[in-house]
């Protein structure tokens, strides 16, 4: 099984980091059976963060036929400021990424059974901005949750939303929960403990999913 963490410029650095080591630790966990790695859709480079230029390396392209999961971060940059004077706010990155090629090999993961996509923060923006997400479950950070709603997805305040083969986390330390869901999901909650045992960790937050009873009032 693999877990394909997807650089793309602009991305985020604690969306990438927080879930590759918590995924890295449970491969250790379950003796190296699950590959974790960092992809881009142009295939190994130097790919520059939205934070301080911070670069991390891809080693490999994204490959939407590999079985297992397909992780999308969020962006970094400023919050405010014009962008028609130059400035690359968080909706600038994250709409830029409907035009990289990583959409179309998304496209696919998210139409082939043996794959799921998974997001962190402003992963799910970035994805439903490019028109993948409609009519699915899904959370992002709690400053985009309007605009995820306005893309036509079902935009719920979770900090893990397992939608099937879509699973999405709010926030940008969410990418822990994120990481220990898989790992709990796939291999079952032994493993999980064992890494929020080594993290000294625990999972925040119920994961929510569309199933079971609907509450009469809270």
């Amino acid at each position: 099984m693999y877990a394909q963490i997807v650089l793309f410029d602009g991305f985020d650095p604690l969306d990438v980091i927080a879930p590759f080591e918590v995924l890295a630790a449970g491969s250790d966990a379950v003796g190296g059976e699950l590959i974790v790695e960092l992809v881009s859709a142009e295939g190994p480079r130097a790919v520059l963060s939205g934070t301080r230029g911070l670069v991390l390396n891809a080693t490999a392209r994204l490959d939407p036929t590999r079985p297992g999961y397909v992780l999308v971060p969020g962006v970094s940059g400023p919050t405010v400021g014009d962008p028609d004077e130059g400035v690359e706010t968080i909706p600038v990155l994250l709409a830029r990424f409907g035009d990289t090629e990583a959409v179309p090999l998304l496209r696919q993961a998210l139409l082939n059974p043996d794959v799921t996509v998974a997001t962190v923060c402003g992963g799910a923006l970035a994805l439903a901005m490019a028109g993948l997400l409609e009519e699915r479950h899904a959370v992002t950070h709690v400053q985009g949750m309007d605009m995820l709603a306005a893309t036509g997805v079902y935009a719920v305040p979770a900090r893990v939303v397992d939608d099937g083969d879509l699973v999405s986390a709010g926030g940008v330390t969410s990418g822990l929960d994120l990481g220990l869901h898989i790992l709990d999901r796939e291999y079952g909650p032994r493993i999980a403990h064992a890494v929020e045992t080594l993290f000294q960790y625990e999972r925040r937050g119920t994961v929510w999913r569309n199933s079971g009873r609907e509450p009469v009032a809270v």
